[in-house]
């Protein structure tokens, strides 16, 4: 399998990125650049500061834990086609965009379990709004959280009714202060498109109309509908489905590229089951508020991801940047992408 992936330069890293650009993002950013040499040694994972959002998330977390996601995804996809991914976390300490390389170890026989997550890599996507009211397996809820644990993560589900309240309550607070502030929604307009100007990154606005207060837990609002319809036609709370906490011991570029590679494992678990996730960082991206979190429903531990699962009534996949806008290949050691 390998020699026919290799058959012409960097195809195999090429292989390896398109499986990483999967990955999930705020706004959908895509805040990844890769870097391969033409003899197919690996990849190189780097951080792309240009597209961080620098209101949302001005101190880059949620771009590191998007680039942990997609760093799962490569370990994954170097294990399908038969090897040890050899990575090497911030190779380069004076500079802290390049979080990771990839080289290919010894041949090894991919795992059930490996190839499982790897086939759910394309099924895995964002969803908004309510899900379908058909519960979770039982099961499930300690499937994650051993995936987790095995990442180094901490995976809580909120399921006591004081502290769902509590959670939808900051939540709520937070998106309401974003909506309020003309600068935050410019920002999301940056990342919003319609039909006449299609992108391979950001949220197309016309791909879900759902009112983002239907559920407990308010959404990001892309296309601007509370301005026109302050409360939604109906709120089906019923339909919010489980309410998980992703947290680290840490809270440093280390623990947040760790947070990524247990969110994906995670979230790769869910849709192999037929379960996507929606999220709500909002509150995350306050301080105050996330330290509150952090107090009162994560035991102490860094709270990292707050998302809702279930079963979604419809999957609409957001676009992704094409290999050739992300992978830079170089015919010698390389340098960080600018």
């Amino acid at each position: 399998m390998m020699s026919d992936v290799r058959a012409e330069p960097c195809h195999a890293a090429a292989y390896l990125v398109r499986a990483a650009v999967t990955a999930p993002s705020p706004y959908n950013t895509q805040p990844w650049i890769f870097v391969a040499e033409d003899e197919d040694r690996g990849v190189e994972l780097h951080a792309d500061s240009a597209r961080r959002l620098p209101l949302t998330d001005p101190s880059g977390r949620e771009m590191v834990i998007s680039c942990g996601a997609a760093l799962l995804n490569i370990r994954l996809a170097v294990r399908h086609l038969g090897f040890n991914p050899v990575v090497e976390h911030f190779p380069r300490p004076s500079d802290p965009a390049f979080l990771a390389r990839v080289t290919w170890g010894a041949y090894h026989r991919p795992a059930p379990e490996d190839e499982r997550l790897f086939g759910a890599v394309r099924r895995r996507h964002t969803v908004q709004g309510p899900f379908l009211a058909e519960p979770l397996p039982p099961s499930l809820a300690e499937a994650l959280r051993e995936h987790a644990h095995e990442a180094g993560a901490t995976l809580d589900f909120v399921t006591d009714r004081a502290g769902r309240r509590h959670l939808a309550e900051l939540v709520r607070r937070a998106e309401d202060a974003r909506r309020s502030r003309p600068e935050y929604a410019a920002e999301q307009r940056r990342w919003t498109w319609w039909p006449g100007e299609p992108r391979y990154d950001g949220v197309p606005g016309g791909a879900d109309r759902t009112h983002p207060d239907v559920t407990a837990f308010a959404g990001r609002d892309y296309v601007g509908l509370t301005r026109m319809f302050p409360a939604p036609p109906q709120r089906r709370p019923s339909r919010t489905g489980p309410v998980a906490i992703l947290s680290t011991d840490r809270d440093d570029p280390a623990a947040w590229l760790r947070a990524g590679e247990a969110l994906q494992r995670v979230l790769l678990e869910a849709a192999d089951q037929g379960v996507m996730a929606a999220f709500h960082t909002q509150p995350l991206e306050v301080p105050s508020l996330r330290t509150r979190i952090r107090q009162t429903l994560s035991g102490g531990a860094f709270p990292q991801m707050i998302f809702r699962l279930g079963y979604p009534p419809c999957v609409r996949p957001l676009p992704r940047r094409p290999v050739a806008e992300v992978l830079k290949v170089t015919g010698a050691a390389t340098s960080t992408p600018t």
